[in-house]
């Protein structure tokens, strides 16, 4: 073990000691609860380890959240624009101060490797700053003139809203929602994922430090069967926004339709990387590798399938094959670690689950394919994983599989590239290498999907709208996107008082 690991190690160590002694509650009305008193055990996917007591929300906790944020929706709405600002540049100092501390709590509670992680604090103040920013001209609308009338229009914040997380970049995700619904003049009762809820408590408490007034930012943790369904279902909520997969997806959409909740659903892909044969080698290269292997491949926008044309086919898997062999396994908090543990035991079961229906639909596993238990303790760890000589109708080709695992499938025409990269239920994101423009241009049209990169690996454009087409969602993240979803839009027609008005009954 290294001197920096080790030095990380003792670190954590420290920021996790007040999780392991005293149980993790409920944010609810400024106020930290254990509520109905039920909890459940949180452990590190780094060695199965113990990180303290969570409490699990009942329905009379989530309800009890659920009117705090609607008791405090009227003052947060009439909070001018310019105020709301200030409070979140203050939220955002206060993520930067404690940068270190959720970097490191989120690595040991979801496995992220720490060169990654130490970005989460500065994305998620970048988020706050960024929709603090508009926070001044969300109400801002159209003006629409006639001949006899003007039309203008404005929006205003929807109410109480939910916010549901994923496990896989916790920290960062929160606040990619919770900062435009806070901008928009919303209050939120967020539910963080049960696996990795750690670093939303510290999002909660920089809530407080920054002066958000009790109740706009309310906070329940538990499992989407209770408090999910709860928060889903509560009348006092005007809209959900979650991240997570599709299952989830559809379970949601069900429980709102008795309320016609708006919905944003950022759900789950399998993402097409398609290289041609002019692409430029090295840069696709490095992006191939970097888009599946970082994050665990635990990314909703990884680029799980990989198409590569028949000209450059044997000569880019044979360079892939060495980069993916090269990939660094360890210790998510030593620096030299490039892919650490899988979140759960149940996601590693299910990750490795895989490898053998790789090879039994027919596919070559090129590298990896095993669990590194035996090598490497009781962690949830993998090998960086390569199949080869895959078909797409094969499961590893439709299904997402969301770990550090690649599949690899040969082309010869562009159509034929069309055609693989469509034939998928999902449509979030999608990566194209070429150096042809025309190409490029076509590819951008025929391929179905929310978001496609052209020569570049996931590039983030705050404006940008995020989110995809098909069972990966409904919805777009980001820029005016984001307060469209959050704010209803009024339309006011205005007289100019020389139209004849019809008369009936004189």
């Amino acid at each position: 073990m290294s001197a920096q690991l080790q030095e990380n190690i003792g670190k954590a160590e420290g920021y996790l000691a007040r999780f392991k002694e005293n149980t993790l509650g409920h944010y609810i009305n400024g106020e930290w609860t254990l509520g109905s008193g039920e909890t459940f055990d949180n452990t590190s996917p780094v060695d199965q380890s113990y990180l303290g007591k969570v409490a699990a929300a009942s329905e009379a906790d989530v309800n009890a959240a659920c009117e705090a944020a609607a008791a405090a929706a009227a003052g947060w709405a009439a909070t001018p624009g310019a105020e709301r600002r200030k409070i979140l540049h203050r939220l955002g100092d206060e993520l930067e101060k404690r940068a270190e501390e959720i970097a490191m709590v989120e690595s040991m509670d979801c496995g992220q490797a720490l060169r990654f992680m130490r970005q989460a604090a500065v994305r998620g103040a970048a988020n706050f700053r960024f929709f603090a920013d508009q926070a001044p001209e969300a109400r801002n609308g159209l003006s629409l003139h006639q001949a006899e009338h003007t039309n203008f229009t404005v929006r205003n914040p929807l109410g109480p809203v939910a916010v549901i997380t994923p496990w896989n970049t916790p920290f960062m995700l929160s606040t990619w929602k919770i900062a435009p619904a806070l901008a928009a003049g919303c209050t939120v009762v967020h539910k963080p994922a049960e696996l990795s809820p750690l670093t939303a408590s510290i999002l909660a408490e920089c809530a407080d430090a920054a002066g958000l007034p009790k109740g706009v930012w309310n906070m329940v943790n538990g499992f989407g069967t209770v408090a999910g369904k709860a928060l889903t279902q509560h009348p006092a909520i005007k809209a959900v926004a979650l991240v997570g997969d599709s299952a989830t997806g559809k379970l949601i959409q069900a429980q709102t339709a008795q309320t016609l909740k708006r919905l944003h659903l950022e759900l789950g892909g399998k993402n097409p990387v398609i290289v041609f044969d002019d692409a430029d080698f090295d840069r696709a290269l490095d992006a191939v590798v970097f888009m599946i292997y970082s994050l665990n491949g635990q990314r909703c926008t990884s680029s799980s399938r990989l198409l590569v044309q028949s000209g450059i086919k044997d000569k880019f898997l044979a360079a892939l094959k060495q980069r993916v062999a090269n990939i660094k396994v360890g210790h998510p908090l030593d620096p030299a670690t490039e892919v650490g543990p899988l979140v759960h035991t149940g996601h590693y079961e299910k990750v490795t689950g895989y490898f053998d229906i790789a090879k039994q639909d027919g596919a070559t596993v090129a590298v990896g394919g095993k669990s590194l238990r035996d090598e490497m303790g009781p962690g949830n760890y993998v090998t960086p994983t390569l199949f080869v000589e895959a078909k797409n109708s094969m499961r590893i080709a439709q299904e997402e599989i969301f770990g550090p695992v690649l599949t690899a499938i040969e082309f010869d025409t562009e159509e034929d590239a069309v055609r693989l990269a469509n034939d998928t239920i999902y449509g979030l994101a999608g990566y194209i290498w070429t150096s042809n423009t025309g190409c490029a241009m076509r590819m951008a049209d025929k391929v179905e999907a929310g978001m496609l990169w052209v020569n570049s690996e996931n590039n983030r454009n705050l404006p940008s709208p995020f989110g995809g087409v098909k069972m990966s969602g409904i919805g777009r993240d980001g820029g005016d996107w984001s307060f469209d979803f959050y704010m209803e839009t009024k339309n006011v027609c205005i007289a100019h008082d020389t139209h004849k008005v019809p008369v009936l009954g004189r």
